[in-house]
């Protein structure tokens, strides 16, 4: 039985308490927000909790395993390094870090003490990127060509990130774990318009072998949007996150070249079918604090450790830098 403190009780963490819970492996211990509203909310849903203002209480605790970071991204490091220090594991909310330093710390500590970080990366659990993945692997789409993704809506605006931060580290995510190669250089452009933080912006991402991505993420849109095409060789694929039933749609279609002589290039167009293939029901959260204890149990390395938040970081880092140069090409 892993026995966990979650530090943040605020928007998600009420999610991570409900999750911990329901799982056979883990029992929450304490739960500790800087908010008396946010620590009554919690008792009045979990008499039997032991609610504390102090985080120092939680990652000294000799009652808890492992610790939750559940905050905004400014306070990760420190609290994230007190619980490592303490010998807790650590579940910590996207983005990893504020900065590649902070991340590239926190995983040598936990290395050094043999214990585990999980970056909460949510969607990489979902039956969808799970899919996208398998499609991927199995050769399904054929080489990849591009990555295009839209996250966009009205807010919710934070007072801290700008919308980069805040909403690019999903897609980042996704990318990262579906493309599985290293990107050479990030172009972004971004504005603000309300509260002096980017509340639209565009990021590409280049990667070797001719593979390009795109995201789109903006706080000012007035209809909600969360879709990601993907093209291959092969096939190419549509993920649209807010369809309830058929999420992905994969279609045969594509461009042939043939070369007729050394002057004249043909080209055909190939369209066959749409199929949209099964994609497994599930709570993503849940199923990742599920990765995350038979990680900690046994030893294992999360799909979602510490270095992948590090590699998610570093891109958030060149994005930001490349929207503050308007556009100029980052390596990273």
């Amino acid at each position: 039985m892993i026995r966990v403190g979650v530090i943040g009780y605020g928007y998600w963490g009420p999610n991570i308490v409900r999750n911990f819970r329901s799982l056979d492996g883990s029992r929450v211990e304490m739960v500790c927000d800087k908010s008396p509203n946010s620590l009554k909310r919690a008792l009045q849903a979990y008499p039997d909790l032991k609610t504390c203002s102090d985080p120092e209480e939680v990652v000294s605790s000799p009652d808890v395993d492992a610790v939750a970071v559940i905050t905004p991204v400014w306070t990760h490091f420190e609290l994230a390094k007190a619980a490592l220090q303490n010998g807790k594991h650590v579940f910590v909310e996207k983005p990893f870090t504020a900065d590649a330093n902070q991340a590239e710390e926190l995983i040598e500590l936990a290395d050094r003490k043999n214990l585990t970080i999980m970056v909460d990366h949510t969607f990489l659990f979902t039956g969808a990127v799970r899919k996208i993945r398998q499609l991927v692997d199995d050769g399904t789409l054929g080489d990849l060509y591009y990555y295009d993704s839209m996250r966009v809506n009205l807010g919710l605006f934070q007072h801290d990130v700008n919308v980069i931060w805040d909403l690019a580290p999903h897609d980042l995510a996704i990318m990262d774990y579906v493309i599985q190669d290293s990107p050479e250089a990030v172009v972004a452009t971004g504005q603000s318009h309300l509260n002096g933080h980017e509340d639209i912006a565009f990021i590409t991402v280049y990667f070797p072998r001719n593979v390009i991505a795109h995201i789109n993420v903006n706080w000012l849109s007035p209809v909600k949007v969360r879709t990601t095409l993907i093209g291959g060789e092969k096939k190419m694929l549509v993920w649209n996150d807010l369809e309830a039933d058929e999420k992905i749609k994969i279609y045969d279609k594509g461009v042939d070249f043939s070369r007729k002589d050394v002057y004249q290039l043909l080209v055909s167009y190939r369209t066959g079918d749409m199929w949209a293939p099964q994609v497994e029901q599930v709570e993503a959260l849940r199923v990742e604090l599920g990765h995350f204890l038979d990680c900690v149990q046994h030893g294992k390395t999360p799909i979602n450790d510490g270095v992948s938040g590090l590699r998610v970081v570093r891109m958030l880092e060149a994005a930001e830098k490349s929207v503050r140069k308007r556009g100029e090409l980052v390596q990273v």
